[in-house]
């Protein structure tokens, strides 16, 4: 038995933050304006793994109206739901994501942040895939006002 979840994430930028994109820090002038650690591809990971197990949002999970979740680590986070679905008998088959960014250019960190995207998720390299798109200068996107990020994963039953 498979399941399949969709995740998307999508953040202001802000002049002086730090941008961080699964779990690596990018080098920038701007990043995630974020209750959290603004990690806008983990919180579309962890949005899709609560999509395929039918478990809400991050948003739930997580919200930003609750203090203990200020400046957290989308990581830690991304492995509780993990292991959430761990415990409901699911494991990740793999996972593709794509962030949406003008700025900065994301050719260099790209196998960087699937490797440690795989890590987290416990997975081989070879069964995370990040890509990365422009705004072609068109909306918050394209205007460096946002980056955006979208996960699909797939999760099979653990025998």
């Amino acid at each position: 038995m498979h399941r399949v979840g969709l995740g998307h994430d999508t953040h202001r930028l802000g002049p002086g933050l730090p941008l961080i994109l699964g779990g690596v820090t990018v080098p920038h002038e701007t990043g995630c304006i974020a209750h959290s650690d603004g990690d806008v591809l983990l919180h579309a990971v962890t949005d899709a793994l609560l999509g395929a197990c039918a478990l809400g949002d991050i948003g739930e999970w997580f919200p930003d109206t609750d203090p203990q979740h200020k400046g957290a680590d989308s990581g830690e986070l991304l492995l509780k739901v993990l292991n959430d679905v761990h415990s409901r008998g699911w494991r990740v088959v793999n996972l593709d994501c794509t962030v949406f960014a003008q700025r900065p250019k994301l050719s260099q960190y790209k196998r960087t942040i699937a490797q440690n995207v795989a890590r987290l998720l416990g997975l081989a390299a070879d069964r995370v895939s990040v890509k990365a798109k422009t705004g072609e200068r068109v909306g918050p996107v394209g205007r460096e006002e946002a980056i955006e990020a979208s996960a699909i994963v797939l999760l099979e039953r653990a025998h």
